[in-house]
Order: structure tokens, then C-alpha cells, then sequence
């Protein structure tokens, strides 16, 4: 299990709509402030599409779990229900009856008008108590004729001066064609918002990977390379469904694998175990890497019997004229000049902007004397990708160290090492007044309190 090698507290791409781990992408972020608005404004009838795996249902559930104990919701999941069934439903998940009566009760043999009636009445009940009411119908591209007349008549429920029932149904795309239809020309002229989930960008892509690995707790653990994620992007078109299962799966192949960095070659393996298609320029790629791999080969193995012939034919020549070829390396008393040493190359330091593990070596390498520039601890990973893309427009790259504590997980900006401390105060003065309360402190300050924190104190006996 990968979640345990990479020390992930829960699966960060299950395929369960976990309100946890809505990432709250620009379509996102729009659909659900307009549903909410509206459902708190009373608006009536309110129309969510998406197409297949963009995140409704997540979307759907973590609206419900905003609503206050004076809301009572109910999620209808089921769309393959007649009229009178749906009723019972609507009724059960309000609470209204209990599954007992529905099968044995007077509603179980109700008909049509005394559940309307029931649900009505009910309705009538939460005015005094300053209540509301709000029924979500998912997968309603699915709904019959019949089911979706009789929600526009529900959606009639009311009072001289309010809704008494919100209804939001959420659907495909198909779902919007199907409301243009003649027939259902009154349900549609009661619409009052509609919005829809649109696929991520490659941007997105890369803060939705990084949300569900830092809510899943071992972000710290594995971090996804920049090709890496334009290839999640490219074969996923950016639609979340389809990023779990290829993320979930690269992890397996990296865990098979033994490494901590999720590179293209493992979002190939997944795709390829998955069946999903690789773009083909990846795909060309991929054949030009094979190809110019054996090529090489070939050719190293013809030169070298070339040159082998060309040797001992040198050799043959130079035993008859300059007598026996082991004299060649027999150094004698010749003067030797000795051979220069090589340069030695300078040594660059690389920020990272992925996150590193907390007890790993640091990176850049801890120097002494040196000093760092402290950006902060943010526990938004949008803000940390705001502050990101700043420092990339000074061509500054941080690197990020998440920090486990109780409340979730915490992650650290750092900037360096840099050689003295006014080289270090230079940078800072040029981070602007989004990073006004960045510090420079020494190395062996930052590198005690983040990369070796203190053991903890020992117990009074």
C-alpha cells in the first residue's frame, strides 16, 4: 500500500466525494457562491451541470455542509424514481416519517396528492420556526418527464412572500439541452441561477494534486514533478475524476519503484495500466527516447571494432619500425609533466519549490555562518501559490518544508543560504510588501527549529 510508504494518514485520490477535499478551482469557487446565494436568498430553482467527473456531488455535499440546524437538506442521489418515490424520499430525508411508516404506514399506499399534502404541510411548519428547506437532486439528466413536472410544481410551494422549498438539481451538460425541451418550457422559465463546473487548468491541475496530498497529510513525502504534472493535465484534460485515478495510480508506480518523485515516466505507467491515451507528442517522444537509445549503442559497437582493427594494425606497424609496442608505455628517464588538476566547478545550491520531508537533509545544504531569509508559515496552500508565483516574477524560488501539528499541516517558505547577512537583507528589501514580515536569521537557527526540532522533554518520574 502506497499510503503507507509514503506515510499518507488517508487516500489522497479516493474517488469518494469527501467535502475535505473540494479544491475550490475559479468554476468551483463561482458555482458554489452563487448556489449558496441564492439558496439563501430563497430563490426557488437553482440548475448545477458539469460534465462527467468535474466534481458535482463533491460540490453538492460540501453546500450541505454549511446549512445550520434551522435548514433541513435532503440529497437525493437516485434519479430512476417515479413520482410517488420520489415524494417518500423527499419526505424520509427530512425526516418527516420513518422508513417503518413508508413500508407499513398510511404513506406506504399514499397517493400522490396526500404526500404533496404531507410534504406541504410540513413546509408550512418551518415558517414559524424561521426554518428552510432545501432538496438536491443529483444525476437529474436522468429524470422523467413526469418527475421533472412534478418538481416544478414542488418548486411552486410557497407563501405570499417566500419560497418554501429551494430545489437544486444537478446534472451533465446534456441536462441543459433537456430543460430547453417544449414540454418542460415551465420548469425552465423558474430558473433562477444556473452555473457550471468547468475542467482545470494546467495551473489548477498542479493545486489540486497539491491540496488533496496536503489534506491527505504526506505532501511532505512525495512531491509530483513539473512534467509530471503537464502530463496529468494533457491526458486527464483537466477533469478531477480522472486526475485521482492517474495520481492514485503514479503513486503505486512510484511506490513499485521506491522513489519519492512522481516524474512523466511514472504518469506514463499509469496511463498505460489505466488505458488511458498519452498525448501524441508524448507518445513520439517516447519512441524517439527508445530509438535514439539503441542508435547510440550500434554505433559505439561499430567504432569499437574499427578501432580495435585500426590498433592492431598500428600496432603490427610499429613492432616492425619501432620494435616491441610495450616500450611505448615504459616511461624510462624521461622527464614526466604533470598533469594540471581539474578546475574544481562551483557548487550551486538549488531551491526547491516542492516540498521536502521535514527530517531530510536540508536543501540547500546547511552551511555554517550562512543565513536564510524566512518567509513564513501559511497553512493556505492558495496563499502559498500566490506567494510562489510572486517570488517567480523576481526569479526567486523558495523551497518548502510542511510542518505536521495538530490542526492539520503547516507549510514553511524558506529563501537561501546566502554568504553574509547583507546579501540576505538585499534580497529581502526586493520581496515587496506581500512578504513585509520575512526574517533573515542564521542557518543553524532555521535548521534547529524546522529540519531538527528538539526532542521532546522527558517525562517526570
Amino acid at each position: 500500500m502506497y499510503e503507507d510508504y509514503y506515510g499518507f494518514v488517508q487516500p489522497p485520490f479516493s474517488l469518494t466525494p469527501d467535502p475535505r477535499f473540494l479544491y475550490r478551482s475559479e468554476s468551483h469557487d463561482v458555482a458554489l457562491q452563487q448556489v449558496w446565494q441564492a439558496i439563501r436568498r430563497k430563490e426557488g430553482f437553482i440548475v448545477l451541470t458539469g460534465d462527467i467527473g468535474t466534481g458535482k456531488t463533491t460540490l453538492c455535499r460540501t453546500i450541505l455542509e454549511q446549512f445550520d440546524e434551522t435548514t433541513f437538506t435532503a440529497l437525493l442521489l437516485n434519479p430512476f424514481l417515479s413520482v410517488e418515490d420520489l415524494l417518500r424520499d423527499v419526505l424520509l430525508s427530512f425526516g418527516v416519517v420513518s422508513k417503518e411508516s413508508l413500508r407499513n404506514g398510511r404513506l406506504a399506499s399514499a397517493s400522490k396528492h396526500e404526500l404533496v399534502r404531507t410534504l406541504h404541510d410540513f413546509l408550512l411548519s418551518l415558517v414559524t420556526l424561521h426554518g428552510s428547506a432545501v432538496l438536491i437532486i443529483d444525476e437529474a439528466q436522468h429524470l422523467s418527464p413526469e418527475v421533472l413536472e412534478e418538481i416544478r410544481v414542488l418548486s411552486n410551494l410557497e407563501t405570499n412572500d417566500q419560497k418554501l422549498l429551494q430545489i437544486v438539481i444537478v446534472g451533465q451538460l446534456n441536462l441543459i439541452d433537456i430543460l430547453r425541451k417544449a414540454e418542460l418550457r415551465q420548469l425552465q422559465q423558474r430558473v433562477s441561477i444556473r452555473c457550471s463546473l468547468k475542467p482545470l487548468t494546467r495551473e489548477e491541475v498542479e493545486a489540486y494534486v497539491t491540496h488533496r496530498l496536503w489534506v491527505a497529510r504526506g505532501s511532505s513525502s512525495v512531491a509530483f514533478t513539473p512534467k509530471a504534472f503537464d502530463l496529468v493535465h494533457a491526458v486527464s484534460g483537466g477533469v478531477p475524476r480522472i486526475i485521482n485515478l492517474l495520481c492514485d495510480r503514479s503513486l503505486m508506480v512510484g511506490c513499485d519503484k521506491q522513489t519519492h518523485r512522481i516524474t512523466e515516466e511514472e504518469v506514463i505507467g499509469a496511463a498505460n495500466q489505466l488505458g488511458l491515451e498519452l498525448p501524441k507528442t508524448e507518445t513520439k517522444r517516447k519512441s524517439e527516447r527508445a530509438a535514439s537509445g539503441s542508435a547510440p549503442r550500434r554505433a559505439l559497437r561499430v567504432a569499437g571494432l574499427a578501432a580495435g582493427g585500426i590498433f592492431f594494425v598500428a600496432a603490427a606497424i610499429g613492432g616492425f619500425m619501432l620494435g616491441s609496442p610495450a616500450s611505448w608505455f615504459d616511461a624510462g628517464d624521461a622527464p614526466s609533466t604533470p598533469r594540471p588538476p581539474a578546475p574544481l566547478l562551483p557548487v550551486v545550491a538549488t531551491a526547491l519549490s516542492a516540498p521536502i520531508e521535514p527530517t531530510a537533509v536540508p536543501i540547500p545544504p546547511y552551511q555554517e555562518g550562512s543565513f536564510i531569509i524566512a518567509l513564513g508559515t501559511f497553512d493556505d496552500p492558495r496563499q502559498v501559490g500566490r506567494i510562489e508565483a510572486h517570488l517567480a516574477e523576481l526569479q526567486l524560488r523558495p523551497y518548502a518544508i510542511d510542518l505536521q501539528i495538530a490542526g492539520g499541516v503547516q507549510r514553511r517558505l524558506l529563501l537561501g543560504r546566502f554568504a553574509t547577512r547583507a546579501e540576505a537583507e538585499a534580497i529581502r528589501q526586493k520581496l515587496g510588501p506581500t512578504l513585509n514580515e520575512a526574517l533573515v536569521v542564521p542557518s543553524e537557527q532555521e535548521r534547529y527549529r524546522v529540519i531538527a526540532p528538539p526532542p521532546p522533554p522527558a517525562q517526570q518520574p
